[in-house]
C-alpha cells in the first residue's frame, strides 16, 4: 500500500556527477526525489540541500546494488511509494586490460549497469503503470556503439542497455510509460574522469558537455517522448561515426587511444 498520494522520480547513482544533475534538475521541476546511492556518499546532504532549497521532499536510501540483498530491500522500499519516472543512471567503468583486472570487478560491472537495471525496471513497472503517465530513462553510453579494447564488458554492458531499453519501448508502446535511452558523451563527471575529459584531443575534446547539460537535454527529449538520446551535436556526429566506420578499423584507432588510458576502474554515476 503506497506511503503517500506525492509523486516520485527515483534516480539510481545520485550523489554525483549525471545522477546529482538529474535530482537537482527534477527538484527544480517540483518533483520529489527518491535518491538511491552507495553509503557514506553525502546523499542525505544533498536531499536535505534539495528539500530546503526547492521546497520539495527528496528520500535519501543508501544501498549497493550489486548485492542482491540490497537490490532486493531497495525493490521493497521503494514499491511503497507512487513512482512516475525512473532514471537507471548508477553504473561503473574504467580503461583496464580485461586480463589483469580481477573478476570481482568483471561482476560488478555486470551487476551494476546490467542486472541491476532490469532488476529495478522489471519490479517497478508495475508501480508506474498505476500513473496516467510514467517514463523510464536509461543511462547508456556512446560507448555502447563500438566494441572498445581495453574496456571490453563496460561498452557491452551500455550495448546491453542500449537494445534492452528498444525491446522495452516497443513493447510498452500503447501504454501509459514511456521508455528511453540516452547516450552520454564525455562529461567531467568526478575528479577522476574529469582528468581524463581534460587531456581529450581533437573532435573528441569539442564533444565533452558538463552534467548539467547532459541531464538538462536528457530530460528535455524525454519528456518530448524521443527514444534515443545523443545530447549534443558532436556526440550525435560521433555516434554515427562508431555506427559505420568498419570495426577493424575502429579497434585500430580505439586502441591506440585507449591503451595509454587504461588505469584503476572509475564509477560514471
Amino acid at each position: 500500500m503506497n506511503k503517500t498520494k506525492q509523486k516520485y522520480t527515483l534516480i539510481t547513482g545520485s550523489s554525483q556527477g549525471l545522477g546529482k544533475a538529474f535530482a537537482e534538475i527534477c527538484a527544480r521541476k517540483g518533483q520529489n526525489l527518491i535518491l538511491i546511492s552507495l553509503p557514506n556518499e553525502n546523499n542525505g546532504k544533498l536531499a536535505k540541500e534539495l528539500e530546503k532549497k526547492y521546497k520539495i521532499e527528496a528520500i535519501q536510501y543508501e544501498a549497493n546494488l550489486t548485492t542482491k540483498e540490497d537490490l532486493y530491500k531497495v525493490v521493497d522500499f521503494v514499491k511503497n511509494y507512487r513512482i512516475n519516472m525512473l532514471i537507471n543512471n548508477a553504473g561503473i567503468g574504467g580503461a583496464n586490460k580485461f586480463e589483469d583486472v580481477s573478476l570481482s570487478y568483471l561482476n560488478e560491472i555486470v551487476l551494476l549497469n546490467i542486472i541491476s537495471l532490469v532488476s529495478l525496471t522489471h519490479q517497478l513497472l508495475p508501480v508506474l503503470r498505476k500513473e496516467e503517465e510514467a517514463f523510464i530513462l536509461n543511462i547508456s553510453s556512446l560507448a555502447a556503439f563500438a566494441p572498445m579494447p581495453f574496456k571490453t564488458v563496460y561498452p557491452a554492458s551500455k550495448a546491453f542497455v542500449y537494445s534492452f531499453s528498444r525491446g522495452l519501448k516497443s513493447e510498452l508502446e500503447n501504454s501509459n510509460i514511456h521508455v528511453a535511452v540516452a547516450h552520454p558523451g564525455p562529461m567531467p563527471t568526478n575528479e577522476n574522469v574529469a582528468k581524463r575529459v581534460k587531456a581529450l584531443t581533437g573532435m573528441v575534446k569539442y564533444s565533452v558537455l558538463t552534467a548539467e547539460e547532459t541531464a538538462e537535454i536528457c530530460l528535455e527529449k524525454l519528456f518530448q517522448k524521443k527514444a534515443v538520446i545523443i545530447p549534443g551535436k558532436f556526440n550525435w556526429f560521433n555516434s554515427l561515426l562508431l555506427r559505420f566506420v568498419p570495426v577493424p578499423l575502429q579497434l585500430k584507432i580505439l586502441s591506440g587511444k585507449l591503451k595509454p588510458e587504461a588505469t584503476k576502474p572509475q564509477a560514471n554515476d
